[in-house]
């Protein structure tokens, strides 16, 4: 696999962090995750997670699968020396704590780099390491609040207050900004033998996400009118309209050759020039037009209706329809082990050296003694780190 014979330390927790070194770990890096002992990683406990599979919560299971568990005390001296002997020996190191953490415990970069030059260092956090929003405390829903895509997260059909996003956008658009700066330092690094640090911000994430949104805002000064805009309701052909049945099916394309089409097949030609022109007041009577046409039928009505039409539209599935399309199955995006339980596939498909799920769940410490003895540590120096709780072993 591509990523065989990189070593990555993964100090993070709940999902921007795992995230990453998931995508690693499904392309063969080595991953040792580093967990407090008396606090481990918070996505095992069903009291923040309650929807278990087997003997563990779905979150865990598609974020820390195929990773070794090393519990270990950082507010300890000893801790930290472990930690460093690893730093030795690894490629990759990464953290999501609050700016500033990791250089209370010893352990940022300017100190592991000094150990490893090599090392590539990514620190996640919510509005990254510099700046007056760096101290605050905050997950996923925040970052998103604070890019202004919560303001126009709502249903195009009435003015309720912002929705919250269906996914953790700023989690999971990070970790895939960091995944891509790991691996372009990493390309780097083969020319030069020198690591990099990397900062990556989740609310800078989103930001980043918001090309198709931020024209009234760069060009005009102001923030959008939500329906006067092709993405947020005031266009006819990227919508979303409710259908007889109570389902939904959404318009997602307003090229000239989906817009004839549509509207052809719906005896209505005379919209086709103005639903291909700007979003906006123009598109008002073609959108009241299409809501009163969409409730004369089912969904199923409707997907006879469109097949072998060449339009963009989609039903909007819920998530139990979604993940069991003949897509997900055939695409391998959903997947089981031996015992049943599923799992997220792997969506970057090479056609060499593909990904491979490891199924095998890490229990809390139950690498630890492996990784120590692995580290030159003998039987009765693990006892004693094991005794004073500066590791856990064995996976109780």
């Amino acid at each position: 696999m591509k990523l065989e014979g990189l070593t990555v330390l993964d100090l993070s927790l709940f999902l921007p962090g795992p995230a990453v070194s998931q995508m690693m770990s499904d392309h063969g890096a080595r991953i040792i995750k580093i967990e407090n002992p008396a606090a481990p990683e918070p996505t095992r406990s069903s009291d923040f997670f309650p929807w278990v599979q087997g003997e563990s919560t779905v979150m865990f299971r598609a974020t820390q699968r195929g990773k070794e568990s090393l519990a270990l005390n950082l507010k300890s001296d000893e801790g930290r020396d472990v930690l460093l002997k690893l730093v030795a020996e690894a490629d990759v190191f990464i953290e999501s704590f609050r700016p500033g953490v990791m250089e209370r415990l010893g352990i940022d970069y300017q100190v592991v780099s000094k150990i490893n030059p090599k090392i590539i260092y990514c620190s996640l956090s919510a509005f990254g390491q510099d700046g007056p929003w760096k101290d605050r405390p905050a997950h996923d829903t925040a970052a998103v609040a604070a890019s202004g895509v919560l303001s126009v997260s709502r249903s195009p059909s009435d003015e309720s207050g912002p929705a919250i996003v269906g996914v953790a956008m700023s989690d999971i658009l990070s970790s895939h900004l960091a995944f891509g700066g790991i691996m372009m330092a990493l390309y780097r690094r083969e020319s030069t033998a020198l690591g990099d640090y990397i900062d990556i911000s989740m609310f800078e994430s989103v930001l980043n996400a918001s090309p198709n949104i931020v024209g009234p805002v760069f060009a005009g000064g102001q923030a959008p009118d939500r329906l006067q805009e092709r993405t947020h309701g005031g266009n006819a052909m990227l919508n979303i309209y409710e259908l007889k049945d109570g389902n939904h099916l959404a318009l997602a394309g307003g090229e000239r050759k989906f817009v004839s089409e549509l509207f052809s097949g719906l005896g209505r030609p005379d919209f086709i020039d103005v639903v291909t022109g700007p979003a906006g007041a123009g598109h008002l009577e073609a959108i009241t037009f299409l809501r009163e046409q969409f409730l004369q039928k089912t969904r199923a009505e409707w997907e006879k209706w469109f097949d072998g039409r060449d339009i963009g539209w989609m039903p909007v599935l819920d998530l139990a329809e979604a993940w069991d399309t003949d897509q997900v199955w055939e695409r391998e995006m959903r997947i089981k082990d031996e015992e049943g339980n599923d799992h997220i596939g792997i969506p970057i498909k090479f056609a060499e050296e593909p990904g491979k799920v490891r199924f095998d769940l890490p229990k809390v410490g139950e690498h630890s003694s492996t990784i120590l003895r692995d580290l030159g540590f003998s039987n009765t120096e693990i006892r004693v780190l094991s005794d004073s709780g500066v590791i856990k072993v064995g996976g109780d």
